[in-house]
């Protein structure tokens, strides 16, 4: 079950931006879904507002458990700046970072964190623990959690009931082929 989760460090104001671009994360997500993949997508914009990367979860495809929608957009944007350190760039993804995208935003100094849904399973920015708390880091992160929380949320949701009811239909079918 997703829910939108508090608001950490800071509350900024959201932004006809910020939505437009969730919604970009959530078409991203798409992607994912019609790979296989569980659909989490993520887009990094630069200070000006222009995306600089993209990404979608990919790990089953690219068989690389790092290959998370966040790590994706993040590598893209780095290698479209030039520089491993993204500063003042905004990372928006449709589902709460785990904590390896928690240590990849860190040590990108994204300036800003956007996310969707709450994942109280492997949730690192305040659902499951928040990696940001934590510890006593050198980078301060604004974050804004529960945006279009219902609609990334519903997403994951009906993947993983779509997931749950193929499983179930495989394995009527194979007790009808048995007997």
């Amino acid at each position: 079950m997703f829910i939108q989760p508090q608001q950490h460090h800071c509350e900024l104001h959201l932004s006809e931006q910020d939505y437009a671009l969730m919604k970009h994360a959530l078409m991203l997500a798409d992607n994912a879904e019609r790979e296989g993949e569980i659909p989490v997508g993520a887009v990094v914009i630069d200070p000006q507002g222009q995306i600089i990367g993209e990404g979608w979860n990919r790990s089953i495809s690219l068989s690389d458990p790092s290959a998370h929608a966040e790590m994706l957009a993040i590598r893209s944007a780095a290698q479209r700046l030039g520089n491993y350190r993204l500063i003042d760039c905004t990372l928006y993804v449709t589902l709460e970072p785990c904590t390896m995208c928690a240590g990849a935003i860190l040590h990108s100094r994204l300036g800003r964190l956007v996310f969707g849904a709450a994942d109280y399973k492997t949730g690192a920015i305040g659902s499951r623990f928040h990696f940001f708390e934590e510890y006593k880091m050198n980078h301060f992160l604004h974050i804004r959690g529960g945006v279009m929380a219902t609609q990334c949320g519903e997403k994951i949701s009906r993947f993983f009931q779509k997931r749950r009811a193929e499983k179930k239909a495989l394995k009527a079918l194979q007790v009808v082929s048995l007997g």
